[in-house]
């Protein structure tokens, strides 16, 4: 052990070969951390070389399954290792349990046998890939299907199944229609839609996310919201219980870290704040990072703080203008057509009959190609036809709503 104060020279010399991990990526001007304290994460484990101690997570509360996960793991432990037990662990037979500690000890004799003959300084383990990691941290009973769009990669995702869950291997699949699955499964418009600065929630509301190097700042608006019957607190509170929900999903989405700062409508009624806060932080308990959440301040503020493992996620969700050549950016059409259905389900909810979408050409364009078209598919969902008329004269992201006498609706 180092002491706080002492000096590294006291413990390590010049030359000396040292088994390292890292365990956090560098972000921005922090160079990556690392440990001598090794461990390899699989799927219900965590194998801990050069220990001799049982841990289990502290999301397992029941006493009575955190001692028979003590008592089987203990008995299948090598010698001197030492084991974490994850959360996802909980009720899992002593087989499960035993494979995955298995397949954790053969990369540990696998990564010895490497050190030998690696070039220092050299590396000797790789983290999983991506899909197999993903895996590793949602992969449950509950899985029907795997759809994958690769060969070579679907072939490395059925031996990665085949080990952790051989009965589940057949469900891993090859992918052969022409329609990119991206497309076939609305994977696209998510992205588009999920990674911009605005993010559209229900009811017309939406939340504006912002970046700066010192913070995250998260703004709540209610849009065009018109809530009848109701008044402006409930309105309020139930805007903010949707915007809760959404930024708990966000926060894991992007894999945001730091400080986040959320700035909610403002409520009068401590209770309504009270209610908000409790929500937030029920929703916040699927998130597996580290988190904090402070309770609202006085100017309706609410403060997170979120560990930060790598760079949050930065995705591109804007295109280039098609209507100059100056190299301006604008939203993708992809999120504006989300933006234009959740305004026709609202039209059409009040009511309204013989609505007419008057847009530019391009994206009226956009509307009408395929089979079936983004047009067609709103008949299928609302059995009206919603008239398109193109705007030679409208801005390139521009349209309106207009009912048969060309009266704004």
């Amino acid at each position: 052990e180092i002491d706080k104060n002492g000096a590294i020279g006291d413990v390590l010399s010049p030359n000396q070969s040292v088994l390292i991990q890292i365990v956090k990526e560098p972000i921005s001007t922090k160079g990556p951390r690392v440990t001598s304290e090794l461990s390899i994460a699989g799927r219900f484990l965590v194998l801990v070389p050069f220990s001799t101690r049982i841990s289990i997570s502290q999301k397992i509360e029941d006493s009575k399954e955190k001692d028979r996960l003590k008592r089987l793991v203990k008995s299948i432990t090598p010698k001197g290792f030492g084991v974490i037990i994850r959360t996802v662990a909980k009720g899992k037979k002593v087989a499960e349990l035993d494979r995955d500690l298995q397949n954790l000890y053969n990369r540990w004799i696998a990564m010895c046998k490497k050190i030998k003959t690696v070039n220092i300084p050299g590396k000797v383990m790789d983290e999983m890939n991506i899909s197999s990691k993903i895996l590793r941290d949602l992969f449950d009973e509950s899985f029907s299907s795997i759809l994958v769009n690769d060969e070579a990669l679907q072939i490395q995702i059925k031996d990665y199944v085949q080990k952790i869950a051989p009965k589940k291997e057949s469900i891993v699949k090859l992918y052969k229609s022409k329609v990119p699955i991206f497309e076939k499964f609305g994977i696209e418009r998510q992205i588009k839609t999920s990674f911009g600065k605005n993010v559209s929630m229900t009811k017309g509301s939406y939340l504006v996310i912002e970046h700066t190097e010192a913070l995250h700042v998260v703004d709540v608006n209610s849009g065009n919201r018109r809530s009848l019957g109701k008044n402006q607190e409930e309105s309020a509170l139930e805007v903010n219980l949707i915007a809760a929900s959404e930024i708990a999903r966000q926060l894991r989405l992007r894999d945001m870290g730091g400080i986040i700062v959320v700035d909610f409508i403002d409520q009068n009624k401590a209770e309504n704040r009270k209610k908000l806060f409790n929500h937030l932080k029920s929703e916040m308990q699927e998130d597996r990072a580290k988190h904090k959440i402070l309770p609202p301040s006085k100017f309706g503020l609410i403060q997170i703080t979120r560990q930060r493992v790598k760079p949050e996620m930065n995705i591109k969700t804007r295109e280039e203008n098609p209507s100059n050549n100056n190299g301006s950016e604008v939203e993708a059409p992809i999120v504006l057509i989300n933006k234009i259905s959740e305004d026709i389900d609202r039209l059409i909810n009040k009511g309204k009959n013989n609505i007419y979408l008057n847009i530019h050409p391009f994206i009226a364009a956009y509307l009408e190609k395929g089979y079936p078209s983004i047009r067609l598919k709103w008949y299928f969902k609302h059995k009206k036809w919603i008239k398109i008329i193109p705007r030679d004269a409208y801005k390139y992201l521009e349209y309106h709503f207009k009912n048969e006498n060309g009266k704004t609706i």
